[in-house]
């Protein structure tokens, strides 16, 4: 199939659809692809259309170059206010701030598709919160996490602070936030915030043979899925979590793709999925 670009309205963030696969990269690779306002709005409206795209069925973000995402631009922000330019109000800039973290972590967090993370590099403090989004991780077996916030003044945003929690419990948490150590590969996989990590000239290889599973698998069974393990994530009652497992079960088993699936199992062979 060939390959559609998606039109973001910035070079800072790039998008392309493959095999059912939607690539989103962030670039700016000469600030290790830090989240400029251009890239941050692009990722809203790009993950957007990706979330409604019937032609996708795995979202996969990454970042140009050697890194992954190393957060805010900090430089930015000196250069900012050694200008003298003027800021918005206290209110007007916790607002934005909250459209903008539930419009790109929180979507890919909720969005009913599966999302996979490549870190090629550091992922650090912001980046690091948009990585622990998603569904899944990969990581370059020389590329580090770091929440960083610490050391820059931060407390943290785009919902790290959750996300890490729920991934590895909250004493490990509060030493990573508060210490802002480097994690590597190794670590981050043993640790559980990664899934995998491999020889860096694999990572996109690698990826893309786990977005292809992923896009050719049972798409409408991954998005109840997804809903039942976000609701358990959210501290759900167990009554609860039981009976919104067992409405999307029975609605699965109702579908086309379970029939088939049903049926290549007596046949002894792979099932082709059609998300129906």
């Amino acid at each position: 199939m060939a390959q559609r670009t998606l039109e973001t309205g910035t070079e800072d963030l790039l998008a392309h659809i493959e095999d059912g696969i939607a690539v989103v990269t962030m670039n700016r690779p000469e600030r290790r692809n830090a989240l400029s306002a251009d890239m941050l709005g692009a990722m809203a409206k790009t993950f957007a259309e990706i979330e409604v795209d019937p032609e996708v069925k795995c979202l996969v973000l990454t970042g140009a170059g050697k890194g992954f995402c190393a957060g805010g631009d900090v430089k930015g922000m000196a250069e900012s206010y050694a200008s003298g330019a003027a800021p918005k109000t206290l209110d007007e800039r916790i607002h934005a701030q909250r459209i903008s973290q539930r419009s790109t972590a929180g979507k890919l967090f909720k969005m009913p598709k599966p999302t996979i993370a490549a870190l090629p590099g550091a992922a650090a403090g912001a980046g690091l919160s948009i990585a622990l989004a998603c569904d899944l991780r990969v990581m370059a077996d020389n590329a580090v996490m770091t929440t960083a916030f610490a050391r820059v003044g931060f407390s943290g945003d785009y919902g790290g602070t959750y996300f890490m929690t729920q991934l590895i419990g909250a004493a490990k948490a509060r030493e990573l936030y508060m210490l802002s150590d480097r994690v590597s590969a190794e670590e981050a996989v043993r640790l559980g915030l990664a899934n995998k990590a491999v020889p860096a000239d694999q990572l996109m290889d690698e990826t893309m043979t786990m977005a292809r599973r992923l896009a050719s698998g049972a798409t409408i069974a991954y998005r109840y899925m997804k809903e039942n393990l976000n609701r358990a994530m959210s501290g759900a009652d167990v009554d609860d979590c039981l009976d919104l497992e067992a409405t999307h079960h029975i609605h699965t088993g109702l579908t086309e793709d379970h029939r088939e699936a049903a049926q290549a199992f007596v046949d002894k062979r792979e099932p082709q999925f059609k998300g129906r």
